[in-house]
């Protein structure tokens, strides 16, 4: 069984980059047709597909996003990392990590999630 873990700062200031991790076990980030995923959730909102890495290092991003993100993975540690540049408070959310067999940019179509942790941007 797949199991995700986030770990990061719980506070960012604004303009500054934050840099969340997930942790995979039970499986390869390197297995074929598998895609690695970060997706948050702002307070009071729906989940919000930010940006993923495919299991050969391909990445693909949010096109609302995109100038702000990065996805980059460690095949040593079996860890893919989000930084996502210049925040602002609207960026506090809930970040998730999690893992699908399918190029999507669905949060309904994954199947492996992280518990997801709390991001707040604030001076």
């Amino acid at each position: 069984q797949v199991q995700l873990q986030e770990s990061g700062p719980g506070l960012v200031k604004p303009s500054q980059t934050l840099s969340l991790t997930c942790t995979v076990s039970g499986g390869s980030i390197k297995t074929n047709y598998y895609y690695w995923s970060w997706i948050r959730q702002p307070p009071g909102k729906g989940l919000e597909w930010m940006g993923a890495i495919s299991y050969s290092g391909n990445t693909n991003y949010s096109p609302s996003l995109k100038s702000r993100t990065s996805i980059s993975r460690d095949t040593s540690k079996n860890q893919f990392t989000l930084h996502l540049s210049s925040v602002t408070p609207e960026d506090t959310a809930v970040y998730y990590c999690a893992a699908t067999n399918m190029a999507t940019m669905s949060a309904d179509e994954y199947d492996y999630w992280g518990q997801g942790t709390q991001v707040t941007v604030s001076s």
